[in-house]
Formats: C-alpha cells, sequence, structure tokens
C-alpha cells in the first residue's frame, strides 16, 4: 500500500509536469506579474564596484564634464561685482534721490548727485535693461547718522502703469561689522535690479550717502552666441571685514548646476549568462523532500 504522502508527491509531480509542458512546450515561461521581484540567487561575485573621482584628485579633467558645461552657471569674476553709488545732497532742504530705473529715466532733483565710481549712472541704468542682475549685500556710510532714520524704497514700476514698493529700515541691519555709527554693513539686503526697479531714498540737506553693492548674479546676454546659459553668478563671498565671519564663508561651495564630484561608490548588479541547456525562471527548484 502506498504511503500518504508518496501520493500526494506523485500528484503534484503529475501537475508540474503538465503545466511545464503545456501545448507541447518544454519549460514553458508563464508570465507572473512579479517579474523582477524574485528572490536573488546571485553571489557577491556577481557585483560590480563603481567609483566616481573625488574633489581632490589632481588627475580629473575638465573635459570629462563638457555634457554639463551648456547648462552650467557661469562665473563673474570678483573685480566685476561691485557697484559703488555716491549719492549727495547739495540743496538747502531734504530730496528724493532715484538711484537705478532704466525705464522711467527720471532726473534727478534740483541739488541732488548720483554718481557711480566704477562707470556712470547712465551707464548702469541703460544695463539694467538688457542684462539685469540681482545684489544681495550692501554697505552704507553717511555723513550724518541721523540719515539712517530715513528708509529705502525698493520700487517696481511697469509699462502697464502697477506700482509694487517695498521699505528697507537701515537701521534694522545688525552685524558686527557695523562698528562705527554712520556705517551700516548688510550682507542680507537683496533686491532684484532690471529696467523697472529703482531705489529711493529722502537726503537730508548736505548729506552725502555712499552705497556700495555686491552683484551676486546676473544675465550675460552674449552667453547666447556661444549656446551658453546667460546666468552668471559669483562664487567668492563678500568681505565683511570679521575675520570669524570672512573665514566661514570661504568654505568651499559648488554653485548651482554644476556637477557635485565626490567620492561616490555603489554596486551595479549584473547577470550572469544562463546556462547550456538549462534556464532559470523565478525561484531556484527546490528538492521535494520525501518522508520516509
Amino acid at each position: 500500500m502506498r504511503d500518504y504522502d508518496d501520493e500526494i508527491l506523485a500528484y503534484q509531480d503529475d501537475a508540474e509536469s503538465a503545466y511545464d509542458d503545456y501545448d507541447g512546450y518544454e519549460e514553458d515561461d508563464f508570465d507572473s506579474g512579479f517579474e523582477g521581484n524574485e528572490d536573488s540567487y546571485y553571489d557577491d561575485d556577481d557585483y560590480e564596484e563603481v567609483t566616481y573621482l573625488d574633489d581632490d584628485d589632481d588627475q580629473v579633467d575638465d573635459d570629462d564634464y563638457d555634457s554639463y558645461k551648456p547648462t552650467s552657471i557661469g562665473r563673474i569674476n570678483p573685480n566685476d561685482r561691485t557697484l559703488t553709488i555716491v549719492a549727495q545732497n547739495t540743496s538747502d532742504q531734504d530730496a528724493e534721490a532715484i538711484i537705478f530705473g532704466g525705464h522711467a529715466n527720471l532726473s534727478q532733483p534740483a541739488g541732488v548727485t548720483v554718481d557711480v565710481q566704477e562707470s556712470s549712472h547712465q551707464q548702469v541704468r541703460s544695463e539694467s535693461k538688457s542684462s539685469p542682475f540681482l545684489v544681495q549685500g550692501m554697505k552704507l556710510s553717511v555723513s550724518d547718522q541721523l540719515q539712517f532714520d530715513n528708509v529705502l524704497k525698493i520700487v517696481r514700476e511697469t509699462a502697464a502703469g502697477s506700482n509694487t514698493e517695498r521699505v528697507y529700515q537701515p537701521r534694522n541691519a545688525t552685524s558686527p561689522a557695523n562698528f562705527t555709527s554712520t556705517l551700516i554693513d548688510d550682507s542680507n539686503f537683496e533686491a532684484e535690479i532690471t529696467g523697472q526697479d529703482s531705489i529711493k531714498v529722502l537726503i537730508k540737506k548736505g548729506v552725502i550717502m555712499v552705497f556700495t553693492f555686491t552683484i551676486k548674479a546676473r544675465a550675460n546676454v552674449g552667453n547666447l552666441l556661444k549656446g551658453q546659459n546667460v546666468a552668471e553668478m559669483s562664487t567668492t563671498p563678500r568681505t565683511t571685514g570679521v575675520p570669524g565671519i570672512d573665514l566661514l564663508r570661504k568654505s568651499k561651495r559648488k554653485p548651482f548646476g554644476m556637477r557635485p564630484k565626490r567620492k561616490v561608490k555603489r554596486l551595479i548588479r549584473q547577470r550572469r549568462p544562463p546556462i547550456r541547456g538549462r534556464k532559470f525562471f523565478g525561484r531556484r527548484p527546490r528538492r521535494v523532500l520525501r518522508r520516509r
């Protein structure tokens, strides 16, 4: 008499042989819907280690990253990112000075002059129309500390007539570099300067104001002719005069758009070639244990 377990195993073997030999094909491959989720039966030797180049590797060739250059952001020369603007009121009454504002191109009130030490105010106004820039960081020096009581108005006017105005209070700027009563250094000051933007400030009579703006980013339309990104950024931090802050800001940073070249290791799975005359589908076949 056959054992009960042996009889069950016989039915199981018969069913498996009929399943595998369905429609006259041997070892038919039926889609189970779980392809790709099977348990792996590969050894550690089947993995390949891929190592990326390190930042400190002197043998790194820039040509290896040519595919990233067209979409990367250009670099502003550290000597070409400062605007020193001197606004002076020589009249006998307070008057409002207008800085930037290329589209409106308004004239200054009587007795008020606005000069740019690096070039001219008219040139800055014209350049901001086609090459807008982002100002981040400002040093403001005045001949009379009472001038800090007057706020700066950051105005954006469009041709359609809309007018947006933001107010900046210089006395709210706190920095360790503010060691004199007539100087304010605000590294958090930020303003977008296009042809629509201007900065207006009411200057007291006989007062001189010196603005030192730091350009963080700007648009260089000439890059279009070379098929490059029009955006350019300054990668060198501005100097505050405080050694602790300056050393902290000199930490190496990557500009947006550049490929990080750090050492990364990862494992890539590689399948072994199938054994001749035998195919595996999913799990390895397991031996059936028969009870004695």
